[in-house]
């Protein structure tokens, strides 16, 4: 069937289809849902949700595919994921207005980062692929990295296209087939991508698209007997439910979820250059990025210059219509978590923290759409809920310390682990601040995002890592062969022997 996403969309406002086995097609169910433009508070779409029967048909597919696709080539699966990443920067300027629209990203951070990181996902997999040693040596031993089967693959509404090519990208590398299921309330980029995959020629089965609600859809993949493994990025409440309903299977469950990652500040800190980077770093993607650095750790007796100049970066932000290119930051995405930024500023006024700019309601141009005003509360005790939980809005707060120590306690003083950053001009010191911290990423002094650095979360923040080379080996399992025989060129044996089972 020729389905366009963005013709359909044009000409109807209605993606009624799911995608399994590589065809669009209805789901088994009548449920469809809205897709709200938070800028304004109205429907811009409607998609269809799918059901359980739908996961079994998309889970049945990428096991069929499983037998063929896991012993393709690595050129042939290098060659196709290539397609892919070509794909996505042809169709840029669709994925960034499906962005922009679904979920409130101004159109310039749509275009510039939102788009062009996720592409690098799928660049990276084809690149580690090409070069990943899938079979070793160590003695008279053959150690044999295999795909670990049919992976189900729940993807978050703050990142939507990003977080879908970190997981699909090293899972198909690896040889595995998938289900995703990406968030109901920012799917069009989801849809989009499904077009490219099926453009690329990807092979049917590879990979499965069922949009739908978590207690349908997400915990029909949980629990299927079929998946092997389920990839989670999302809130640690979300993670908690999907691994119990994985248990009784015993798949692999990796997660990605909540944060409260620190910013700390050493005595030594450049703050002219390290504040405004920081207050920028928290308010990114209008604070919703699970690993955003929203609790700003800073010597005491520089706490009124770090609120100076906090305070100017705050006021240089151009909270707007995200389809306006002079945008920096939109609304945020949603209902729900409108209604939580507003709930968590009331508290932090309530506890008695200093409110240094922003505050409660919208800015004053607007009357409607999800608009926060960029807020930042200072002389913030680290027992405070809002140095404690996780906001996922442009809401910073300033803790003061007295000591290294003292600030590195602060730093590791929540439940949560998934990244950090530390500023300092002395590296050497730096550097063992940043080994005392507790959490799957630390950054000195604002390095450059690099997609190879793997990423994941101690304590509360989940378990594996995505990104890198570590995330490919997230989706593959380990063989032992014991008595291998072979000392000049293992893969070539292991290579023969797969190609023969498969022409028998």
């Amino acid at each position: 069937m020729n389905f366009s996403i963005v013709e359909r969309l044009r000409s109807t406002g209605r993606l009624d289809r799911v995608f399994i086995d590589g065809e669009w097609v209805l789901p088994q169910g009548q449920d469809r849902a809205s897709v709200i433009d938070p800028s304004i508070e109205e429907s811009v779409a409607e998609i269809a949700l799918g059901t359980a029967q739908d996961v079994n048909a998309a889970v049945a597919a990428a096991r069929r595919a499983f037998a063929t696709w896991s012993v393709s080539s690595v050129q042939s699966r290098a060659l196709l994921l290539d397609r892919v990443h070509s794909l996505i920067l042809e169709r840029a300027e669709p994925f960034a207005q499906a962005i922009s629209q679904e979920m409130g990203a101004a159109i310039g951070f749509a275009r510039s980062t939102q788009v062009p990181v996720a592409a690098e996902h799928i660049r990276v997999a084809r690149d580690n692929l090409a070069s990943y040693p899938f079979v070793t040596r160590r003695g008279d031993m053959a150690i044999m990295r295999e795909a670990i089967g049919v992976c189900g693959l729940i993807t978050p509404w703050n990142w939507p296209l990003y977080q879908i090519t970190a997981k699909v990208g090293p899972a198909l590398a690896a040889g595995c087939t998938v289900v995703l299921k990406p968030s109901e309330l920012s799917p069009l980029s989801a849809l989009l991508f499904a077009e490219v995959v099926h453009d690329a020629g990807i092979p049917p089965g590879v990979f499965n698209l069922v949009s739908g609600n978590g207690p349908e859809v997400g915990a029909a993949l949980s629990a299927h007997p079929d998946v092997d493994m389920i990839s989670i990025t999302g809130s640690t409440r979300a993670g908690v439910l999907v691994a119990q309903a994985a248990a009784p299977t015993v798949k692999r469950v990796a997660q990605e979820l909540g944060g409260k990652s620190p910013n700390l500040f050493l005595p030594d800190a450049d703050l002219s250059r390290a504040v405004p980077a920081g207050v920028a770093a928290a308010f990114r993607n209008v604070g919703q990025s699970c690993s955003a650095p929203t609790r700003m750790i800073v010597p005491r007796e520089r706490l009124q210059e770090v609120e100076r100049i906090a305070l100017e970066a705050a006021s240089s932000m151009v909270v707007g219509d995200p389809s306006s290119p002079q945008t920096t930051h939109g609304p945020v995405a949603n209902r729900a978590q409108f209604n939580r930024v507003q709930e968590m500023i009331g508290i932090g006024i309530a506890e008695g923290a200093r409110l240094i700019c922003g505050g409660p309601g919208r800015p004053e141009a607007f009357h409607r759409g999800y608009y926060c005003r960029p807020t930042i509360f200072s002389a913030v005790q680290p027992q405070m809920q809002i140095a404690q939980e996780e906001i996922f809005g442009p809401v910073l707060a300033v803790i003061p310390y007295d000591s290294v120590d003292e600030a590195v306690e602060i730093a590791n003083g929540t439940v949560y682990g998934l990244g950090a950053h530390v500023q300092g001009q002395d590296l050497g010191v730096a550097r063992a601040v940043a080994a005392r911290i507790r959490s799957g990423q630390v950054h000195i002094n604002y390095p450059a995002w690099n997609p190879q650095a793997p990423f994941g979360g101690y304590k509360r923040s989940g378990n594996g890592r995505e990104y890198g080379i570590e995330g490919l080996e997230e989706y593959l399992e380990t063989k032992a062969i014991l008595g291998f025989q072979d000392t000049e060129n293992p893969s070539t044996t292991v290579q023969s022997s797969r190609i023969a089972q498969e022409q028998s």
